[in-house]
């Protein structure tokens, strides 16, 4: 019997050190999650400070059915994921918005195209920081009266119509 006891007692040791190893391991795995998804949060915190874009009023056009227009990296962060790059209009008559995807440099209906960056030199075919990109997004129907385009980390830059309106 004495064997058996103490056999018993080993067992129940050993499965202490058991539950205890895994509850140690599980919390300092999750304590390694939540800090890394502090960090990746921080980071995106960080990126959406630094972006910055301007839509420039008088350069802005409606041609056919396309708007042209141009948007100028202000900020400090490159851009350069284009497919999470978002343009929405809308016009009066409708009332409707309108949302344009990314399309590679073709125009084609309800998506935008990026037509050119000036002065692309340091990271080609990504806005820098002080460059300007021209986009023209292919609309059908009414001409919008407000375009806004955002960014995938929610960073957006809009304009208004003036009164007269974009064309010609």
């Amino acid at each position: 019997m004495a064997v058996a006891e103490i056999i018993g007692a080993a067992v129940g040791v050993l499965m202490l050190v058991l539950v205890a190893y895994i509850l140690v391991g599980a919390t300092l795995s999750t304590a390694e999650i939540v800090v890394t998804a502090q960090k990746d949060q921080t980071l995106l915190s960080e990126a959406r400070l630094r972006t910055d874009l301007a839509l420039n009023q008088s350069e802005i056009s409606i041609t056919g059915y396309g708007l042209n227009f141009s948007v100028t990296n202000t900020g400090n962060e490159v851009i350069g994921s284009f497919t999470h790059l978002d343009v929405y209009t809308f016009d009066n008559v409708s009332e409707e918005y309108e949302h344009y995807t990314y399309n590679g440099r073709t125009p084609a209906p309800k998506k935008w195209a990026l037509m050119r960056i000036d002065n692309d030199y340091i990271h080609p075919n990504q806005i820098d920081p002080g460059e300007k990109a021209w986009i023209m997004v292919t609309f059908s129907g009414n001409d919008p009266v407000w375009v806004m385009l955002s960014t995938n980390n929610g960073v957006t830059a809009q304009l208004t119509a003036p009164a007269e309106g974009w064309r010609p």
